[in-house]
């Protein structure tokens, strides 16, 4: 018996019956709303569809239009006038003969050259006569068994030793 209760009230529901005027009339306009909007937006979609292919026409015509229409009633020239004038002398390059173009002389192009083995000749100096050359304070560190460096006490003495020569 309950359950035919049950399915009484919701026929009753779903008819309307149960339910009050006011909330039918807003139930309804609620709907109209949301269907008005709906046709807007698709109204609103078309126009904004054909605006877009309304404007990629006009941009193609404009860019396939051809180039260089001046001013209305100004008729374009057919040729481009170019006014020169004549490059100075100064700027001329010209290719003069050699003048004795019939004299020709000869000359040996290499010579010979004899070295000998000159051993004493190089005198190689000691590090005290190193040391004894240079005017300022310096000293002589070993980095290996043939290779010293010199290094001088400041750098201002340096730098004048090696403005000077």
């Amino acid at each position: 018996m309950s359950d035919l209760r049950h399915h009484d009230r919701m026929l009753a529901d779903v008819l309307g019956e149960g339910v009050s005027a006011d909330f039918r009339e807003t139930l309804l306009n609620e709907t109209l709303r949301l269907a008005r909007r709906r046709r807007r937006f698709r109204q609103a979609r078309g126009a904004a569809c054909a605006l877009v292919v309304v404007s990629a026409l006009g941009l193609l015509f404009w860019h396939l239009s051809p180039p260089g229409r001046g001013p209305a009633g100004v008729p374009a020239k057919p040729y481009l006038l170019v006014r020169t004038r004549p490059l100075p002398r100064a700027a001329w390059i010209e290719t003069k003969p050699f003048p004795w173009a019939g004299i020709v002389s000869s000359r040996a192009t290499s010579q010979i050259v004899l070295t000998t083995k000159g051993a004493g000749l190089i005198h190689e100096i000691t590090d005290d006569e190193l040391l004894a050359l240079v005017p300022r304070p310096a000293a002589l560190v070993r980095l290996g068994p043939h290779l010293a460096e010199l290094v001088f006490v400041s750098a201002e003495d340096r730098d004048e030793l090696l403005r000077d020569y």
